[in-house]
């Protein structure tokens, strides 16, 4: 069902709009949770590390598959508001179009450099071919990445976030049956973790296509629309470029903050890839939230109602931080515990890594949260230099202090010390930049 996010109480519009999208992004988790779960629990604490190694490498591509679902999102939901139908179809096929031809490089590049890659974060020589094997597997799964991103993106842009959660639902489930199946009836290993993910993503992908493709014909336009428009193409790249590039550079700060970790050793590395998962299931929360915030705001632009964003804004920040609470107090109070999901008779070291990690960052929920809610607006206004800047000054913090933090006496600990400092100052910089926006200006 198509949602107008344009009329209505901001508060009621915003929450009724993202409550679905938080549901989809737990479902999405669950992919990569499961695998972890499956290969701890059934194979062994080296899998675990080795499944752990890969995602962070899976990243980059998942950063271009993102940046495509915000471009295509951001204009269709400018083109939607303002009730353009014609072009809102040109912007879907167009960003399709270019999606793929882009898949298709990546899909090359990570076929035969995915070895280069693993051997560059310094992967231990016991989880090598492991790691090489899920990669390999994956990046054949790359078109249904893509693909299921824009179908998403478009479903957001329609102001519609239940369908791609009934979606998810179903196939995030039976990810989970599928990897057990594979793993520890049919003996598959590591590969068999890396095969589930790709049939029910694929399933997944085709069917979200499908409904994706009804959906636009139900639109009447005024005139026929073009499967190509070379202006649309620029308007989705500079929403897409600055995304790809903020989850790009982030993904690969995290395989240099990988690097450093593996010279701890697989315990150390075991111990942050149990962690590291339950913590991406709180930021990409936070960021799926976020984006919905981003639809909200392009869909109001569109229709030139700016001084529904603060109020959008407000709603955005009441959602994320009662989100926040519940997951603070579990990860910080009960991290050993959840962690225990991961990891069959774990080392004491693997434990110990993990219940720092998540106790170090957890309070600090609070203020990323608020900084994903800001950088929505920026992104759904095309305030992209903005959004970027605090990004990356995000980044470059983490990467350098977890690089110096960890050559001191706190060692491992060192390095997660290093996102709160980070967090803290790029959300002072996206409040800055939110404030200064044309939605404070007294109308």
């Amino acid at each position: 069902m198509n949602k107008d996010l344009t009329i209505g109480k901001p508060e009621t519009v915003l929450w009724q709009f993202c409550l679905p999208l938080f549901g989809s992004i737990i479902f999405q988790q669950l992919y990569n949770i499961a695998d972890s779960l499956v290969a701890g629990k059934f194979i062994g604490e080296n899998a675990l590390a080795a499944v752990g190694n890969s995602y962070e490498i899976t990243l980059i591509f998942i950063a271009f598959a993102f940046g495509c679902n915000m471009g295509c999102s951001v204009i269709v939901s400018q083109l939607f508001g303002a009730k353009d139908y014609s072009r809102m179809k040109t912007a879907v096929t167009t960003a399709g179009i270019s999606s793929a031809i882009l898949c298709g490089v990546l899909m090359l590049i990570g076929i035969t450099a995915c070895g280069q890659l693993l051997q560059m974060i310094q992967t231990p020589a016991e989880l090598f071919s492991d790691s090489k094997l899920y990669l390999d597997i994956y990046i054949w799964g790359l078109p249904f990445v893509f693909f299921y991103n824009i179908a998403t993106g478009i479903f957001s842009a329609l102001g519609d976030s239940k369908t791609p959660f009934y979606f998810l639902a179903a196939s995030s489930t039976s990810n989970i049956a599928v990897d057990i199946l594979f793993v520890n009836v049919f003996d598959m290993g590591v590969a068999g973790v890396a095969w589930a993910t790709f049939l029910c993503q694929g399933i997944s992908c085709i069917l979200a296509v499908c409904a994706i493709w009804k959906r636009l014909k139900s639109f009447q336009a005024k005139k026929k629309a073009p499967l190509f428009d070379r202006e649309l193409l620029k308007r989705i790249t500079a929403i897409a470029v600055p995304s790809i590039l903020q989850q790009s550079f982030i993904s690969v700060g995290n395989i240099m903050i990988q690097g450093v970790i593996n010279g701890f050793g697989a315990p150390v590395m075991a111990g942050y890839s149990a962690a590291v998962k339950l913590n991406n299931l709180v930021i990409t929360s936070l960021s799926t939230l976020g984006n919905g915030v981003s639809n909200y705001t392009a869909q109001n632009i569109g229709a030139g109602k700016l001084q529904r964003i603060r109020s959008g804004f407000h709603a955005g920040r009441k959602l994320v931080w009662l989100l926040c609470l519940p997951l603070f107090l579990l990860y910080f109070f009960a991290g050993r515990i959840v962690l225990h999901l991961f990891l069959d008779h774990p080392t004491a070291t693997a434990i110990q890594t993990g219940v720092a990690y998540l106790r170090i960052l957890s309070p600090f929920y609070f203020i990323i949260s608020v900084k994903l809610v800001a950088d929505g607006i920026l992104r759904g206004a095309g305030l992209m230099k903005q959004f970027m800047l605090a990004t990356f000054v995000d980044l470059i913090l983490r990467v350098l202090l977890a690089f110096l933090l960890s050559k001191t006496t706190l060692g491992a600990t060192g390095i997660w010390c290093a996102w709160p400092i980070g967090w803290s100052i790029a959300a002072v910089l996206s409040l800055i930049f939110y404030h200064r926006g044309p939605w404070s200006k007294p109308s």
